[in-house]
């Protein structure tokens, strides 16, 4: 039986863990759009999903990794900015993700 702070760490892992796949699901959403990290953070934020560059920069260089976004550098603003956006294959793959959330979501609806 978990007490105290065993129990907050174990919490903490676990929404961690679900928050992980859910934002991967939400930066591939919000990518069919071409954006820069800050507007990214920006978007998601305004939209009640918080997430810091820490995370956002190493999900996007994975997802960019497995072939789900494609980047280009830009100067604006007298600035160079990477500007990301979904790769065909990251459509595809965002089509049936999409799916799978919606049926998961549906069964965790009933069930909690």
């Amino acid at each position: 039986m978990l007490h105290g702070n065993g129990n907050h760490e174990v919490f903490e892992n676990l929404r961690l863990e679900l928050r992980r796949g859910c934002l991967s699901l939400a930066v591939l959403s919000q990518l069919r759009t071409e954006r820069y990290g800050y507007t990214l953070r920006k978007a998601l934020a305004e939209q009640g999903l918080e997430i810091d560059e820490g995370t956002l920069y190493p999900l996007l260089r994975r997802l960019e990794s497995q072939g789900l976004l494609t980047s280009v550098w830009r100067e604006e603003e007298k600035r160079n900015k990477r500007f990301y956006r979904l790769s065909p294959a990251g459509k595809q793959v965002l089509k049936q993700l999409g799916a799978e959330w919606q049926q998961i979501n549906s069964s965790l609806e009933e069930i909690l």
